[in-house]
């Protein structure tokens, strides 16, 4: 009965996961408008400690799923070629993904204009100040510091999720050139990763607690009022998402035919987590579980996802657009606003600007600030949107998710190597019990 019991596990977690969300909300309305500020302010930040509990014990197995099941994953992909040729179709898919993402949201704003008459006088600037230290010097030599690692441990330490790829791609290749020598450190590391995927399965149990305290701790400092004053802003975003989803889920029914919808179930778990904690960290180990339930070789999931954490955030990408020309729009920048040739360059800046920022929460906005003085964009405008931002933070991180998961799936069809779904449970019974 194995088979039968799975998907309903999964989506009582999702159903927990709605329900705290719902609840959640209920208690920040409930202390927004019952209580002084000082009083919800001291509120937000103590519940929020449940979303801290939580996001801390992901990102304490990120190193470890990362690094395990990446080598495995390489040394069973067996050799350069495979993973020249596996690394090139999935950055293949990122790019064309991520121009996707950003022509969308620099199309959208055009059409719904949301920053015509933004309300452009009330502005945290301790909040933005805090931003603009982290978006000093963001430039080519940063990049190259996000990606190429001093030290493994460092990088461990730190969670620099691309460094930590690089590492293990070294790692893997040599591990592979290695030979028989190098059989029982593969073995080991397999073990681990099925340790680590076991301690997933724990950490998940608590994930509508952190679900709970994220969304009670947003609604209580913010009420649901600030929704409305940016309706415009926010209405447009998310109409945005439901375009791109509508053309990510068109192009993965193209590949997958009709197990998107099979897909689209398995994930539905880690996309709510996603959603409501807006850290696309927290869901990475939930991810890796599902997408090779879902029938991916593990190998490639394990070498695919991790670099799509890095290459591949479509929600924040046509945000990073969306936001800009918001900005420009509400103070009436001309020379962005008026001049197309400006707008695409801007578009391939922020190509190369968001990499390597995984898992940075709020990255997006670090990203605009740092680009956005190339164009003039002043760095109030981010405060204009840094109240509302976590709402979209939740929409954006959740197509970051859709669109990881449709590139794995999609680059295992195109290697001519995605099972069904019961053959995972079939071989994997032992580990995954």
């Amino acid at each position: 009965m194995e088979i039968a019991q799975k998907p309903t596990k999964n989506n009582r977690l999702t159903l927990w996961i709605v329900i705290s969300m719902i609840i959640g909300i209920l208690v920040g309305y409930i202390v927004h408008e019952n209580y002084p500020p000082e009083v919800r302010k001291t509120f937000a930040t103590n519940i929020n400690l449940l979303t801290t509990i939580f996001l801390r014990l992901v990102q304490m197995i990120i190193a470890p799923i990362v690094f395990s099941t990446l080598v495995v994953g390489i040394a069973k992909l067996g050799d350069l070629k495979t993973v020249g040729r596996v690394g090139g179709k999935a950055m293949l898919w990122f790019v064309s993904a991520s121009l996707i993402s950003l022509a969308l949201g620099l199309l959208l704003v055009h059409i719904t204009q949301p920053g015509q008459g933004a309300d452009i006088g009330k502005v945290d600037m301790a909040a933005v100040n805090d931003l603009v230290d982290k978006s000093k010097g963001f430039s080519l030599a940063k990049f190259v510091e996000h990606l190429v690692p001093r030290s493994v441990i460092e990088a461990m330490a730190t969670n620099e999720i691309l460094q930590l790829v690089v590492f293990s791609v070294f790692f893997g290749i040599a591990l592979t050139a290695i030979g028989k020598k190098g059989e029982n450190i593969i073995n080991a590391l397999d073990s681990l990763a099925h340790v680590v995927l076991k301690m997933v399965t724990y950490v998940m149990y608590l994930a509508p607690l952190g679900v709970f305290g994220s969304m009670a701790a947003a609604i209580s400092k913010n009420g649901l009022g600030i929704i409305s004053s940016f309706g415009k802003y926010v209405g447009s975003f998310y109409l945005g998402l439901v375009v791109l989803w509508l053309l990510l889920i068109f192009v993965g029914y193209l590949f997958l035919k009709k197990r998107i919808k099979v897909l689209l179930r398995r994930i539905a778990s880690p996309m709510s987590i996603a959603f409501s904690t807006a850290s696309s960290e927290a869901v990475y180990p939930k991810l890796v579980e599902e997408m090779e339930r879902f029938g991916c070789k593990d190998k490639i999931v394990s070498f695919v996802l991790p670099l799509g954490y890095s290459f591949n955030l479509d929600g924040s990408m046509m945000y990073m657009t969306f936001a800009s020309m918001f900005i420009a729009q509400a103070y009436g920048i001309t020379s962005l606003t008026g001049d197309i040739g400006q707008q695409i360059i801007m578009l391939l800046v922020f190509l190369v600007t968001s990499k390597g920022i995984a898992g940075v929460p709020r990255a997006s906005l670090v990203v605009i600030l740092a680009t956005g003085a190339m164009f003039n964009l002043p760095a109030e405008g981010v405060g204009l949107i840094l109240a509302v931002d976590v709402f979209c933070d939740m929409g954006r991180t959740m197509t970051n998710v859709l669109g990881n998961a449709l590139a794995t799936a999609a680059v295992s069809k195109w290697e001519g190597a995605l099972e069904h779904e019961s053959n995972y449970k079939a071989e994997h019974h032992h580990t995954h019990h």
